[in-house]
């Protein structure tokens, strides 16, 4: 039977659409920019300065144990020893070291990041004194020049070759001057001054003090490293998972723009059919035409939703709303659509808050729907509730449960306990886009059997305006 004219007219239109090109370039475009600003962002972040700042006080402590190490060394040599130092000069370096300490802990405390440079003015600072304390105290023949060895290492972690470098060659040239020039010890006539013992004693109480302070400073300059390695790989899984979704973004509006002709196509068709008297006539066919018709029209909806949710920003084609109302209306259309009445809904949120229903966050939320009734269709559980200033919505299921591998890995791409290839997206999905709101997802096991699934999502975030009353 031939088809009914206008119907090639109409497929027509819908498969020359000028504006899908447009839009589509326009989305790509939009997404592409976005992955970029992204990029910028967290290649920008001042994680090396931070760390810095972080050594810098190091620096400080260290210091700080310098200057009660030097009065305590400088006492016990000048008073129980019975050797003569230069109290007033080698109290003078002293001094410039506790001016030193005050003014770089006011300077810390104002800055909120270090570049290398500043370390190694700070370094080559304490090379300096460290000089004069010697300079004063019998130059390269005292055993504590072995704490410039102290300053090298600490140059190598926390500096750049090239400033490790001019540390090393300040450090080296101290030394040699030291052997030229330096106030010799005037060492008394007792058996407990004899050069062999002293030489030994200070060589050892280097060594240990050595010993401590390396152990100690550059434990915690590694545990400062550790975290900005720990903190830059994060931002790099980041900035995967944001890449993933952009092209996961771009590959979804494409097969949405694909699919709208088809679709209209087959729209045009059902219409015809269900205008012919045959099938008209029988009533298993026309009740089996409007199912087919309620199943296209979702299909339809489903593909605008995603070009809507991919292509506008939060806000454009929102609504305002309360919590209760857009957790209540989420409920009733997930049940509608799925035809599911084992949805248990439980509001314990208390006084309502005004905020904008975003699209984003609802198909999130089907999501996680999704996958606990795919395992639990017998009981699935909704609770939202309120937990300071933040939406706590929580999905049980009486499933298995998560695999302790899969909770190790929750928010992941492509951990799926399913089985099913390039599964495991829509938890990765749910997890990237409670972020990007603010918020948080965590996944734990119940002790018998089945699983919840925590949403906890900031007010302010989902708030008119971008704020909310209590």
């Amino acid at each position: 039977m031939p088809p009914p004219a206008g119907r090639d007219q109409m497929l027509e239109r819908s498969s020359n659409r000028p504006d899908d090109g447009n839009t589509y370039g326009e989305l790509a475009v939009t997404l592409q920019s976005q992955a970029d600003a992204r990029s910028e962002l967290i290649g920008a972040a001042p994680t090396d300065d931070e760390t810095n700042r972080k050594n810098m006080a190091l620096l400080i402590q260290l210091r700080w144990t310098a200057v009660v190490g030097q009065i305590v060394t400088i006492g016990g040599v000048h008073f129980w020893l019975g050797i003569p130092l230069p109290l007033t000069r080698m109290g003078a370096v002293i001094g410039a070291l506790v001016l030193l300490n005050v003014s770089s802990l006011v300077w810390v405390r104002h800055r909120a990041a270090m570049t290398n440079n500043e370390l190694l003015v700070a370094l080559m600072l304490d090379v300096a004194a460290l000089t004069a304390q010697l300079y004063l105290s019998g130059g390269a023949t005292n055993p504590f020049t072995s704490l410039f060895l102290l300053q090298v290492t600490l140059g190598a972690v926390l500096l750049d070759a090239r400033s490790t470098w001019s540390l090393v060659a300040l450090s080296c040239a101290s030394f040699v001057w030291l052997t030229m020039a330096y106030r010799p010890l005037d060492l008394p006539p007792n058996p407990l001054s004899e050069t062999y013992t002293l030489t030994v004693t200070g060589m050892l109480l280097g060594f240990i003090l050595n010993a401590v302070l390396l152990v100690v400073f550059v434990t915690r300059i590694n545990r400062n490293l550790r975290e900005r390695d720990a903190h830059l790989a994060a931002l790099r899984q980041h900035a995967a998972e944001q890449d993933h979704i952009v092209r996961m973004g771009l590959l979804a509006s494409g097969a949405a723009h694909e699919l709208g002709t088809p679709l209209a196509s087959l729209s045009v068709i059902l219409s015809d059919w269900r205008r012919m008297p045959d099938l008209a006539a029988d009533q298993e066919l026309a009740e089996d035409l409007t199912e087919m018709e309620t199943s296209l029209q979702r299909c339809k909806t489903i593909v605008t939703g995603i070009l809507v949710s991919a292509g506008e920003a939060r806000g454009e084609g929102s609504s305002p709303t309360t919590v209760t109302a857009f957790v209540t209306a989420l409920v009733e259309e997930w049940r509608d659509a799925r035809s599911a009445r084992t949805l248990y809904f439980v509001n314990t949120f208390g006084e309502d808050v005004a905020i904008v229903s975003d699209i984003a966050l609802k198909q999130v939320i089907f999501n996680v729907l999704d996958n606990a009734y795919e395992i639990s269709r017998g009981w699935v559980e909704l609770l939202a509730e309120r937990e300071g200033d933040n939406l706590v919505l929580s999905i049980s299921d009486r499933g298995p449960g998560f695999a302790p591998e899969m909770l190790a890995q929750l928010g992941k791409p492509y951990q799926s306990s399913k089985g099913r290839a390039g599964g495991g997206l829509g938890l990765f999905l749910v997890v990237n886009v409670v972020r990007k709101l603010g918020g948080s997802v965590t996944a734990e096991n119940h002790r018998k059997r089945g699983a919840t699934v925590r949403l906890t999502l900031p007010l302010a975030t989902l708030a008119i305006g971008g704020s909310f009353d209590a």
